[in-house]
């Protein structure tokens, strides 16, 4: 009975100290990480202001590739919301709260970790010579309360979740730098184009020849004419009509040579629909184009830009959570000739996934 009463004796003690020492713990806990970029802020911003490369950057998925995600509300801004679901840890809510352009977004996070109001801020500052790179500075905080075990629980917050900031922002970089370097929200300032945004594509027949051509504006000229001779031959032998604009195809823009395919979306006068059965010759070719979503803008203006418009939509769709499919193309909307002047028309477009 003596020994019983010894050691519920010691348990009290221990159970007093514990108590005692959590009251002096601090009741919220603050950490803060930051890195570099020399990517846009419009880039680093979209990426964080969505969830859809949430997977790509952040640790959580890579603790458990089999976490299951689900989104809602908006695709991005304030009120866009992920949920993960795994068997190793658990399940919770992440929710954009705060969302400020090319300067902050912050996450309000729920999950099953001591602790409440929990929140992870993300401050986008331009430093270094002229502004050129982007500061990245992650803060994580939460409230303990009067929670003991919680102010316990904090006395590990910084080699746990501070661990993760860091794993996460060394990620972020990483993916960041495989994204074109356009400052895509600047498009309007600076080709009079619109923003980039997506689009729907349908199904599509296409006559296509290829060509590769000296990086030459008067030989690529000369080769889009004499190709579309060709496709001209095959469209009144087969009785078909133009579905569309011509199109350039880029296969492959070096500083020496040009590498495209240029297509004409065909159909059989007064039909809609795919086209079967076309007889062709030359170097002409049929494809046979699905229906898909493009990311796009339009411009006007000579052909020589198209190239950094090309890289605009994909930095654009990359940002946003979508992959580049297949090559880069224009519809020469104002025709062939007019595209090797400033008064071209055109409509780029990139298909997504």
């Amino acid at each position: 009975m003596t020994r019983l009463l010894e050691i519920l004796i010691s348990f009290a003690i221990v159970a007093v100290l514990f108590v005692a020492v959590g009251i002096f713990l601090p009741s919220s806990r603050h950490l803060s990480h930051s890195v570099e970029t020399n990517r846009k802020p419009t880039i680093v911003f979209d990426t964080l202001n969505s969830f859809r490369r949430f997977k790509d950057w952040n640790p959580l998925v890579l603790r458990d590739p089999s976490t299951k995600l689900t989104f809602s509300g908006p695709q991005s801004g304030k009120g866009a919301t992920m949920t993960y679901e795994s068997e190793s840890m658990g399940s919770g809510t992440y929710k954009i709260i705060e969302s400020e352009p090319t300067t902050k977004v912050t996450y309000a996070i729920e999950n099953d970790a001591p602790g409440t109001n929990k929140r992870t801020e993300f401050r986008l500052k331009r430093v270094g010579r002229g502004g050129r790179n982007v500061q990245i500075t992650q803060t994580y905080s939460v409230d303990y309360g009067w929670n003991i075990v919680g102010r316990y629980a904090g006395l590990y917050v910084s080699s746990n979740v501070g661990e993760d900031v860091k794993l996460g922002l060394s990620r972020l970089t990483n993916m960041l730098a495989g994204v074109p370097n356009i400052d895509y929200g600047n498009l309007q300032r600076e080709f009079k184009a619109p923003a980039p945004s997506l689009a729907d594509r349908p199904a599509e027949t296409l006559l296509v020849v290829s060509a590769t051509v000296p990086m030459d504006f008067d030989k690529i000229k000369g080769q889009m004419n004499s190709n579309m001779e060709w496709i001209r031959k095959v469209m009144t032998a087969n009785g078909l009509e133009a579905a569309g604009p011509v199109r350039m195809i880029t296969n492959e823009q070096g500083s020496q040579n040009y590498s495209f395919d240029l297509a004409q979306p065909v159909r059989k006068a007064g039909a809609t629909g795919p086209v079967e059965g076309i007889r062709v010759e030359g170097p002409v070719k049929v494809l046979q184009s699905e229906a898909t979503k493009v990311a796009t803008t339009s411009f006007k203006g000579h052909m020589a830009n198209l190239q950094k418009l090309r890289d605009a939509i994909r930095a654009w769709a990359l940002s946003n959570g979508y992959e580049t499919v297949d090559r880069p193309y224009e519809n020469w909307t104002g025709g062939i000739n007019a595209g090797f002047t400033n008064d071209g028309e055109f409509v780029i477009q990139w298909a997504v996934k």
